[in-house]
């Protein structure tokens, strides 16, 4: 056998070969090589950069073998520790990132672990960001500050980003406001963070205030492709069509419109502001070489949201061959087929299924079959699930049942739900409108009497509606708006014009045991209602209403807006919790069908 090659050059001959590792034969090759040339341990930086390649890979055996190897060094670097830190915060389970930060995976008590440094934390830091893992975040940070490393404002960013992922959003603002200096990614963190989460006004507040200073930034500092993702996520949770406009002419004078992710988010802040036209423009202004997965489901999610099942059907149909669909662009499939009453091809589509049904798949069967009316198929989809039921889908049978009036199948869901320790509003009140609707008033009583002991309230139905760049909130009987006595003599007017046209309220949607009078009076100030008779007064003729509905509009506020639409010549759009209407010349783009 041929004595080996001297360590410079068996390292050199090493250092050519690490890029083209691409198998786990490679690697343990590898890794081989290292052992009997002694480069192992005489040249620090290329086994790093090997343990770090080696926990990155792809292969599923890949991780724990760089673990393993980590393990056996008498005396693991930084650098070292540092790539086995960042395989595992990448991998499928990144709170054994955490654990090894914690030294659980090390020999103890020697050798000694090595030396925490910047690299460290950003690592852990983004493993306890994807585990959501606030407590952890909250000790990193702790950590961070023993360790002196606060300068660092790539390390102090990453903390930004883990608090705001985490859902702690006020540490992740005072993280940020204490950085004395800051970069578009610190920008960033935050304006992510508070778009995707509870603030996304602030989130546009911040965006402006950015906006309004970039032309005194240096070019390192100026708004990205990512900043305008954020503020693009925080117009469409809001529902803020002017700001969304706003920000997609910002997006073209800084050059990042034609952006595929940018492209995908604008896809995203049309549909959910209401404007479908503008969000099929935006998909179809992108080559359909550019197109991906993520743009796809982006579309499909969108034109069934706004009832168009067949397009949502053809989309799906048309995706290009080397795009594998996914889980998610079953679901917005799937949803198409419930909005548009498309029963047969949604069972169609289901079955087709190239990945494994989860419980949201079910779901979405089971809402597509209780939408028809076909319960006892929905029961069945539920009992012969190959996993147990979860509060959602008897919800979802329990919402069939109120819908259909079928008693006995909404005291078996309801049953369930108890027995699963649901305790949500949303499930007493679907029981008591199923008794309501038969008039068993005895019944709703000893439900709302449930609902009381157990401390349950019901959620007050809102809405909001966009008015001259100003969001207006209205809840049902409102009285606070500065404009209320405007908006009531408005309601009057409404309600004589829409009854020329035949409208009688619809007072079965009021289920209380009161007289028929108090009925129509309850009736008459849902806070949709009183947003689009704002919109009336508010805006010129001809311009097109968009209201926001926190909870499911009901049958007298859906007749009400098309025959407004009828009476006043205009085009209503609401987005409720569930889907989006769109009332014009006395139709809805639902067809009644919801």
């Amino acid at each position: 056998m041929p004595p080996p090659p001297a360590t410079a050059t068996a390292a050199q001959h090493l250092e050519l070969l690490l890029p083209r590792l691409t198998t786990l034969s490679h690697y343990k090759q590898f890794h081989a090589r290292l052992l009997s040339s002694a480069v192992l341990h005489l040249d620090p930086s290329l086994r790093a950069r090997f343990l770090d390649r080696l926990a990155l890979s792809d292969h599923p055996a890949a991780l724990p073998h760089a673990l393993l190897f980590l393990r056996s060094l008498p005396s693991p670097a930084t650098n070292d520790f540092n790539a086995a830190l960042r395989g595992l915060a990448a991998s499928p389970h990144p709170a054994r990132s955490l654990l090894l930060l914690a030294g659980r995976l090390l020999p103890s008590p020697s050798p000694p672990p090595p030396r925490l440094d910047a690299l460290s934390l950003s690592f852990a830091l983004k493993a306890s960001a994807r585990c959501s893992d606030g407590t952890a975040t909250l000790q990193l940070h702790a950590l961070l500050l023993r360790l002196g490393c606060t300068p660092d404002v790539r390390l102090i960013t990453t903390l930004v980003d883990s608090y705001a992922k985490c859902g702690d959003l006020a540490s992740a603002r005072k993280v940020f406001d204490e950085m004395v200096v800051r970069d578009v990614a610190s920008w960033n963190a935050l304006l992510a963070g508070l778009a995707q989460g509870t603030e996304p006004t602030l989130a546009l507040a911040l965006f402006h205030r950015l906006v309004g200073s970039f032309r005194e930034l240096p070019p390192r500092e100026e708004p990205n492709e990512v900043t305008i993702v954020a503020a693009l996520s925080a117009c469409a949770q809001i529902g803020s069509l002017q700001d969304g406009l706003y920000v997609h002419e910002f997006a073209r004078k800084i050059g990042v419109n034609g952006n595929v992710r940018v492209c995908n988010a604008l896809i995203d802040m049309y549909s959910k502001c209401g404007s479908l036209d503008l969000a099929l423009e935006v998909f179809h202004s992108i080559k359909r070489e550019d197109r991906t997965l993520v743009s796809y489901n982006t579309a499909i999610q969108a034109v069934s949201m706004h009832g168009h099942g067949g397009d949502a059907l053809r989309l799906f149909d048309e995706m290009p061959t080397f795009i594998e669909p996914d889980e998610v662009t079953y679901i917005a499939v799937l949803c198409g087929c419930n909005h548009a009453g498309l029963v047969d091809d949604g069972l169609r589509v289901f079955h087709s299924m190239r990945v494994l049904p989860n419980v949201k798949h079910y779901g979405a069967v089971v809402d597509l079959l209780g939408r028809a009316g076909r319960l006892a198929e929905a029961y069945d989809t539920i009992v012969s699930m190959p996993f147990p039921a979860d509060i959602v889908l008897w919800q979802t049978l329990l919402g069939a049942a109120k819908t259909h009036g079928d008693v006995e199948l909404a005291e078996l869901a309801a049953t369930k739900l108890d027995e699963l320790g649901s305790n949500v509003d949303g499930d007493y009140v679907l029981l008591s409108n199923v008794y309501a609707s038969k008039a068993r008033w005895a019944d709703v009583r000893r439900v709302r009497d449930t609902m009381r002991s157990n401390d349950v309230r019901k959620v007050p139905g809102f809405s909001y509606t966009e008015i001259s760049g100003v969001m207006h909130k209205f809840i049902n009987g409102d009285k606070e708006h500065p404009r209320w006595q405007e908006i009531y003599r408005a309601l009057e007017e409404i309600v004589s014009r829409i009854g020329e046209l035949g409208y009688e309220p619809e007072t079965s949607n009021v289920l209380h045991d009161i007289g028929e009078e108090e009925k129509q009076y309850a009736l008459s100030y849902h806070s949709e209602k009183l947003a689009i008779a704002f919109g009336l007064i508010a805006t010129p003729p001809g311009e097109t209403l968009r209201v926001i509905k926190n909870l499911r509009t009901c049958g007298d506020c859906h007749v009400v807006a098309k025959l407004i639409s009828k009476a006043y010549g205009r085009v209503i759009i609401i987005r409720d919790r569930a889907r989006f209407h769109q009332f014009e010349d006395g139709q809805c783009s639902c067809k009644d069908y919801w």
